[in-house]
């Protein structure tokens, strides 16, 4: 194979340092520089394949190409996902543990869910109508935890929730930091992991019970392809990977909030509405802000693709920011207009802030539809059931701090309850 000429070079001993300070804007940046799909450049010390857009989305999420195992650095899987995890599998082993998640998907246990999250969401409300202001993004965690909890047959204890909540949320704001927030987060994983593998052991020990349609009786007692149980430490982790994603939509309830404070005018369409509205906001604000900045993988084996020459073990980052903000697949990208998606083909390779493909199957979230479903519900209640006023603040967001939050938080005041009549 002779053909890396064809494929942009970036001529450099390293670029981490300029994906630090880019952040989200990295891997795009790049590609309209050089007018390309894909380029090559050098990161944490090795080559790595850089590519977006809906082509390269559904090449990353062809199994019999890429791989996972050895892709996600170790940092990343001592903060955000463990080590070890369901990102972490391939081939049989992910697709087994796959179906362990997707069984937990299934429509009547996320109506379940949602029963849930409308009881925290008023809970929430009557305790924030009692308070002169709150930071929306630590109260939304605060109430995706409990309602997670309680839907994964997790003990919710009300003098450590709150910690808790973020010790989840600290997991989160790891990834793509150094430093303090990096350390925040490991200390945080080790104590949700102890605290959660001391409560697999007593659900497997008759200690303590929970319904057999759970998260929490899932993990305890899953079998793996050889028919034994996960290492309780396996159990307590991959217990994690359901509660914590659940509590990073605090995130979108943010966004959601920013949404509808920079565009006030959609709150009478949503109010109109029977729910289709509210459907393209939410998929809108899953595209317009962001996210998940990339994704990584490793090439099983050598092949070419469009002429580009992908060789055996090189690392590839696919760009899920970049693709979500592409033009070629986004008319206007970088406006934020629900209404684009009246007509969308819902492309399991075009809107990929969570991940592309196939979620029964593939790497895509296992939680995407509860995300969804999610943040519906937090919409439905800053738009049609919540009043509140929005101080001065800053709202601004940095493409280079990852994952990305305003710095304020986003303050309410005064909030008050609308009452049906």
């Amino acid at each position: 194979m002779t053909q890396n000429g064809q494929t942009p070079q970036e001529h450099t001993l390293d670029n981490s340092l300029a994906l630090l300070k880019d952040g989200y804007d990295f891997i795009l940046k790049r590609r309209r520089e050089m007018d390309t799909e894909i380029f090559r450049t050098r990161l944490l010390g090795q080559p790595a394949l850089c590519m977006g857009g809906k082509d390269a989305a559904e090449l990353f999420y062809d199994t019999t190409k890429f791989k996972r195992s050895g892709a996600i650095p170790k940092r990343i899987q001592k903060s955000l996902f463990g080590v070890d995890a369901i990102q972490t599998l391939d081939g049989e082993a992910h697709r087994h543990r796959k179906r362990l998640f997707m069984s937990l998907m299934s429509r009547e246990r996320l109506d379940v869910f949602m029963e849930l999250l409308r009881e925290e969401w008023e809970a929430a409300a009557a305790k924030w109508e009692r308070l002169e202001e709150i930071e929306l993004f630590g109260e939304s965690q605060e109430l995706l935890y409990r309602a997670a909890c309680r839907w994964s047959g997790v003990p919710v204890d009300e003098e450590t929730a709150r910690r808790r909540a973020d010790d989840m949320g600290d997991m989160v704001e790891a990834f793509g930091a150094v430093g303090p927030r990096h350390a925040a987060g490991r200390s945080a994983r080790r104590r949700t992991e102890d605290w959660l593998e001391g409560f697999i052991l007593d659900l497997r020990a008759g200690e303590f019970k929970v319904p057999e349609g759970t998260a929490a009786y899932a993990m305890a007692f899953h079998r793996d392809l050889q028919d034994r149980e996960l290492d309780s430490r396996m159990a307590a982790i991959e217990l994690i990977n359901i509660v914590r994603p659940i509590v990073a939509i605090g995130r979108y309830v943010v966004f959601n909030a920013m949404a509808l404070h920079d565009h006030p005018e959609y709150r009478e369409k949503l109010a109109a509405d029977e729910g289709k509205y509210r459907q393209w906001f939410v998929q809108e604000t899953r595209r317009y802000y962001p996210f998940t900045p990339f994704l990584g993988a490793s090439v099983i084996h050598d092949f070419i693709w469009k002429g580009h020459e992908f060789e055996e073990g090189t690392m590839v980052l696919l760009d899920i920011y970049g693709t979500t903000h592409d033009p070629a697949l986004w008319d206007e990208p970088d406006k934020f207009k629900p209404e684009r998606f009246e007509h969308w083909g819902g492309s399991p390779f075009d809107l990929i802030p969570q991940g592309g493909g196939d979620p029964n199957f593939g790497h895509r979230c296992a939680g995407e539809w509860l995300t969804i479903d999610a943040m519906r519900v937090g919409l439905e209640f800053l738009a049609g059931r919540l009043d509140y006023d929005v101080p001065e603040q800053d709202l601004d967001l940095s493409l280079s701090r990852m994952p990305a939050l305003p710095d304020s938080r986003f303050v309410m005041r005064n909030v008050r309850r609308k009452y049906q009549i």
